[in-house]
């Protein structure tokens, strides 16, 4: 259940969704709210976040605070009084259109003049909308503002059933009206088609200019509070002036408007001087053939998209597509082939002897295989195209998707065969290192820099386990009687001194794991923490022992906070993470195939190599062994375990009284202080070198689109989805994150994830 009473996206919705206004009379009210959202959505906010901008989340508080003054706006239901309902009455529609750099809308009035020359103007309809995200100049939004007006006035007049004399639309844009009394087709793709759709709408009705003082749309993007509202004005009886006679009404000014260049269509001369219409912006598309059926349209005249455009048509559009392309990337090369003179010899171009083609007018390349009969025309002589090119990008696109996102050099070697692309093999490796499908075929996991040594391998002068590593291995088949039965192995690691301990567990479950502690512990010594991966029965030994303690007495459990044993568990497949720890079952699982083999032994058996195998690994040296005779024996986790390099073997013996002396009280303590010596001086230093990830990594964030890696299933399979919560670590790298799947939840390792890029909605 959400809180109604903290300000998130969900809450701020449900109170602007709850303003039920068919006709937009409180328009002016919530289009500030609209225009607040969109600034909330601009700092990319979640549904449920409470943490919202302070400034923001004031503007939102003091318009909610109006809400109270609702119950005081009203409307009149009757467009007008019983004197002015007569059915001589002259009735005309006048829509208002304004805009501004954050929303624009249009309002209607109906004007209503009876035979003795009285005038009632009433509030018919408004409609608004937010100015969109990408940056639009003033002009543009005043068009589509002048858009939304004859819309407006199109379902007034479809559906109001009185008697209409005539209809006028309002605008404060000398540009947009210049618009609207020319042909739509003098204007860019954005102008032009709103102008076309315009004059569509609104052939018969007439449109004037209204000063922006007069202008009660003004009001929609200003914003009116709910006071403002009921309180009448310009906003529910229109503009003072129509109340006047159509001669008293606002006149053009003079001298008109000039047109904005940056509009206007530029248009090609041919050498007939002939005007051409140039093929549309690649950019503007998705695909090649989308592109290509806008400017099969766009040449042939078709203003209806749903018109069928033949094959020929798609032909032509291709061609001069290409050109468009050619004369855009190659322009000073385009003019002297046109006028048959060879390229420059600084021309990128210059080392493929390029040829203009008579028949298409495409620059192609000449070549050195005219004599191969073998080859196609196209392959001979392919088609030159500049690598940063839209149509280019575009062209690449559509081939690695009819070739299924194969390698670079088999799209690059099929598009050899009709275009050359200048350094193409390098431009669709560009192309695919962005494509999503081939980042899910062939993407890999970029982690962040390794890590600086954690704490727990730093435990100097501590006692041996106080930072201890977990993990079980196994099973393996033990016999007893007439039967096999399973067990598994546990391994403690220290995770300072490198110490192993070793013991044998009956079952994977809980209690097993509870008694190998205890074990352990009357062994070695309780630990300080025990780090493990996210295994069951680690789950529930650590749920065991905290039910245990808070079932103690308020005065035990005082005494025993400070021996709890702390467990730090990995984030689910990520064995890295405990590489300290892991590495050492493959040292044990060698020296078991080496001792047992494939044969069945009993229990007492193996858990007799088990212990033998612990003291193998646990006299492994620490560190580089050094082959000069003057240097001291190495050191081992038995020096500080035994007090000795091996069990088997007599304790070394070193100068000094220390030791050799009468007081034997301190051997102990001498032989700590030389481990720790020795420990301090060949085997630390060697932790500093980074064996892997020595780069720095972009670090994953919140609302990437990520892979989870996952080798039980086939790559195709393998999930996605966003992450939604990251976990830096100490040196603020994040090395884990969450990733919502659908409904489900996982959270793994960077060096399980796979960055892609954004996905469609739909995806």
């Amino acid at each position: 259940m959400v809180d109604c009473s903290v300000a998130t996206m969900r809450n701020i919705y449900k109170v602007l969704a709850s303003q039920y206004d068919p006709l937009g009379y409180i328009i002016p009210y919530t289009t500030r709210a609209k225009v607040l959202v969109q600034c909330l959505w601009n700092k990319k906010r979640d549904w449920d976040d409470p943490q919202l901008p302070d400034d923001l989340l004031h503007s939102w508080r003091l318009w909610e605070a109006e809400l109270e003054h609702l119950p005081k706006v009203t409307l009149p239901r009757c467009y007008s009084s019983d004197d002015m309902d007569h059915p001589c009455s002259v009735r005309d529609i006048h829509v208002f259109s304004d805009a501004s750099e954050q929303a624009y809308g249009a309002v209607a009035y109906l004007r209503t003049e009876n035979p003795q020359g009285k005038v009632e103007v009433s509030f018919l309809a408004a409609r608004s909308r937010v100015a969109p995200k990408k940056q639009q100049s003033i002009p543009r939004l005043e068009l589509c503002a002048a858009l939304t007006g004859a819309q407006l006035s199109k379902v007034i007049t479809t559906e109001l059933t009185l008697p209409i004399h005539s209809l006028t639309l309002w605008s404060d844009s000398s540009t947009v009206l210049t618009w609207l009394s020319s042909d739509s087709c003098r204007y860019k793709v954005f102008v032009g088609t709103r102008v076309a759709e315009i004059q569509e709408l609104t052939g018969s009705a007439t449109w004037r200019y209204v000063p922006s003082g007069d202008n009660p749309a003004d009001d929609i993007t200003r914003g009116l509070t709910l006071l403002d509202l009921a309180n009448g004005g310009r906003w529910t009886y229109g503009p003072a002036f129509l109340e006047q006679r159509p001669e008293d009404w606002p006149k053009p000014p003079c001298p008109p408007h000039n047109e904005p260049e940056s509009e206007m269509r530029q248009s090609a001369m041919a050498v007939l001087l002939t005007t051409v219409l140039t093929a549309p912006d690649p950019q503007q598309h998705q695909t090649l053939s989308d592109y290509l059926k806008v400017t099969a349209h766009q040449l042939h005249g078709a203003a209806n998209l749903s018109t069928p455009v033949t094959a020929d048509d798609y032909v032509a559009a291709e061609l001069e597509a290409l050109k468009q392309a050619q004369r855009d990337s190659f322009p000073e090369e385009s003019a002297l082939l046109t006028a048959s003179k060879p390229v420059a010899k600084s021309s990128r171009l210059m080392s493929l002897a390029p040829e203009l083609d008579e028949a298409t007018g495409l620059i192609r390349v000449g070549g050195r295989l005219r004599r191969c009969s073998d080859l196609t025309a196209d392959t001979i002589h392919p088609i030159i195209l500049d690598p940063q090119h839209p149509l280019t990008k575009l062209i690449i696109q559509d081939y690695d998707v009819k070739l299924h996102h194969l390698g670079p050099e088999r799209v690059f070697a099929e598009i050899r065969r009709r275009y050359w692309i200048l350094r193409g093999r390098e431009a669709v490796r560009r192309h695919q290192r962005k494509c999503t499908e081939c980042r899910k075929w062939r993407g890999r996991p970029d982690p962040p820099k390794m890590a600086d040594l954690p704490p727990a391998r730093q435990r100097i002068f501590e006692p041996a386990f106080y930072s201890t590593g977990v993990d079980c291995f196994g099973p393996y088949m033990i016999k007893i009687g007439r039967r096999n039965e399973k067990r598994w192995g546990i391994r403690f690691k220290c995770m300072t001194t490198r110490a192993v301990h070793v013991d044998l567990l009956s079952s994977m479950d809980t209690d097993a794991f509870l008694m190998a502690l205890r074990h352990f512990i009357a062994q070695r010594g309780k630990p300080h923490e025990l780090l493990c991966d996210q295994g069951t029965n680690f789950r529930g030994g650590e749920r065991e022992l905290w039910q245990a303690f808070q079932s103690l007495q308020p005065e035990l459990q005082a005494q025993l906070a400070s021996q709890q044993i702390r467990f730090a568990f990995n984030p689910p497949g990520s064995p890295h993470f405990g590489g300290c720890w892991e590495r050492e079952i493959r040292s044990l699982k060698a020296a078991l195939q080496v001792t047992i083999g494939a044969q069945t032994v009993t229990e007492e058996v193996l858990r007799t190599v088990l212990t033998e195998i612990e003291g193998i690994l646990n006299s492994k040296p620490l560190g580089y062994v050094s082959s000069d005779i003057a240097d001291p024996d190495p050191i081992t986790p038995n020096c500080l375990l035994m007090g000795r390099r091996d069990a088997s073997l007599p304790q070394v013996v070193y100068e000094g009284p220390e030791i050799l002396g009468r007081r034997r009280w301190r051997h102990s303590q001498i032989l700590a202080d030389q481990f720790w010596k020795h420990f301090l001086k060949h085997y630390l230093p060697g932790l500093q070198a980074r064996q892997k990830w020595r780069t720095e990594a972009v670090d994953l964030k919140v609302g990437n689109i990520a892979m989870i890696v996952d080798n039980q299933l086939p790559r195709a399979l393998w999930p996605v989805g966003k992450v939604i919560q990251v976990f830096p670590g100490a040196d603020n790298r994040v090395r884990s994150a969450e990733v919502l799947v659908k409904d489900r939840t996982y959270t793994r390792p960077v060096a399980r994830l796979i960055s892609l890029p954004s996905l469609p909605e739909e995806e």
